[in-house]
């Protein structure tokens, strides 16, 4: 029960009915009171036409046996349309309780002496109508309240309260239609997020409807779309890693079973020995970087904000990459301006996203190719190579982890794991920048890295 009170169809059902109330409910109040007075005036006038009809047809003062058995006649038409009728003077109490109250205090005697009455008396909380006049015989008075009637204030209440009814009736099918008619989408979008939870990637939900309903079913048909392509690349990735920790890993394994056996001896085991060292760097280079990636997305990932000097920073760093440039025949290029540009950011982490985009640079250049650093007012930074770049669809991926490695293992020189430019990316929108890359106008990539000034 819980459950379906909780469910968009009966809250429809709900609000439609909640409005049908309200909305009548607001009528009855405006209109019972204009309603309720129009229908007294209108009861008045009726019986006061009615008591002047009487007043004529009683007209044979010289035939009282006639007029009496005239006037009983009258009596028992009009006391069957719920009015009393009160002889003037009343010498034998023939009204009694409210009703001769009420003759008492509209003055209805007067009409013995030939002045017509019309009056509403309240007795005890009900409206009385007094029509009293003048006859031939004699003068009587006609009394009614107002809550008889086809216009009395009793049949109007009546027929708000069946309006009511057949107000929340009709709310009732109506919010219960609709609501089962907008609830069936919504039924069929959860369906399918709930098969989406349990590992279905081929999923779609028609996108039809309102349009919030449709904008949530195509919400999710693309959350379907970007967890397989993000599937996809994790399970390329964890291949690729796979491979890059595979080949190190049978190189150690393969030396040190040699060194171990007695295979090679002398000065043949201090080069296996290093190979073993170099293969053994390189898988802690891997480790590290995965590692580095994986704390990026933790909330405890160290980042620690400062004011920087970037062309300070870019300069201690070119001395370092100068003379490794240089041992492949590489020019590098520092162009920075003559003044300080400040940034906000970690120097150590900067100086990680700096080295890691000349590293991936400097692998893949020719020798003689250019490699610049520069340095731009406003807290901008260029990695520049006149390498032989990238094909202009693989911009849009390139900070995806391992998104270029596949296409480009075969082809040169490649990274460890094809996970350096997501971890630049990583890093760089930690400390509040951003990183975009583009066609170098050397030839070659473009990396353009954007801090937050102090």
């Amino acid at each position: 029960m819980t459950a379906a009170r909780g469910s968009l169809a009966w809250r429809i059902t709900a609000s439609c009915l909640l409005v049908a109330i309200v909305a009548v409910g607001v009528a009855a109040l405006v209109s019972l009171r204009l309603v309720a007075t129009t229908a007294r005036d209108v009861t008045a006038d009726a019986l006061a036409q009615q008591a002047d009809v009487v007043a004529a047809q009683l007209d044979d003062a010289a035939r009282p046996v006639q007029g009496a058995l005239g006037l009983r006649r009258v009596v028992q038409v009009l006391q069957g349309q719920g009015i009393t009728v009160v002889v003037l003077p009343d010498r034998r109490d023939t009204a009694t309780g409210p009703v001769a109250v009420a003759v008492q205090k509209s003055g209805a005697a007067r009409a013995v002496q030939g002045t017509p009455v019309s009056a509403v008396v309240d007795v005890a909380g009900t409206a009385y109508l007094v029509e009293a006049r003048q006859a031939p015989s004699g003068a009587f008075a006609l009394v009614r309240t107002t809550d008889v009637g086809p216009l009395g204030a009793g049949v109007l209440r009546r027929n708000i309260g069946v309006a009511l009814l057949a107000g929340g009736v009709a709310a009732l099918v109506v919010g219960g239609v609709v609501g089962t008619l907008l609830a069936r989408p919504l039924r069929r979008t959860a369906a399918a997020a709930h098969l989406l939870r349990g590992g279905r990637r081929d999923v779609r939900v028609p996108v039809q409807g309102p349009s919030e309903v449709a904008e949530v079913a195509g919400a999710v048909n693309e959350l379907a779309d970007a967890l397989a392509r993000s599937e996809h690349r994790q399970r390329e990735f964890l291949l690729s890693v796979s491979h890059e920790l595979r080949t190190p890993l049978t190189a150690v394994r393969g030396f040190a079973e040699s060194i171990a056996d007695g295979v090679v001896e002398g000065p043949d085991a201090a080069a296996a020995g290093r190979v073993v060292v170099d293969e053994a760097r390189r898988l802690d280079r891997l480790v590290t970087d995965l590692m580095e990636l994986a704390r990026l997305e933790a909330d405890d990932f160290s980042i620690d904000l400062a004011t920087v000097d970037l062309v300070a920073l870019v300069g201690d760093a070119a001395t370092v990459w100068r003379a490794r440039a240089a041992a492949g025949a590489v020019v590098l290029r520092l162009v920075v301006p003559a003044e300080p540009v400040p940034v906000m950011a970690d120097p150590r982490r900067l100086r990680q996203v700096l080295d890691g985009l000349a590293e991936n640079a400097l692998r893949v250049l020719p020798a003689g190719a250019p490699l610049v650093f520069e340095v731009r007012a406003g807290g901008e930074l260029q990695v520049r190579d006149g390498g032989p770049g990238l094909a202009p669809e693989d911009y849009a991926v390139v900070f995806d982890r391992g998104a270029l490695h596949a296409r480009y293992e075969r082809r040169r020189p490649v990274g460890v794991g094809g996970i350096g430019l997501a971890l630049v990316h990583g890093l760089v929108t930690r400390m509040g920048g951003t990183i975009a890359a583009e066609q170098a106008v050397e030839g070659g990539a473009c990396f353009t890295v954007r801090l937050p000034a102090p």
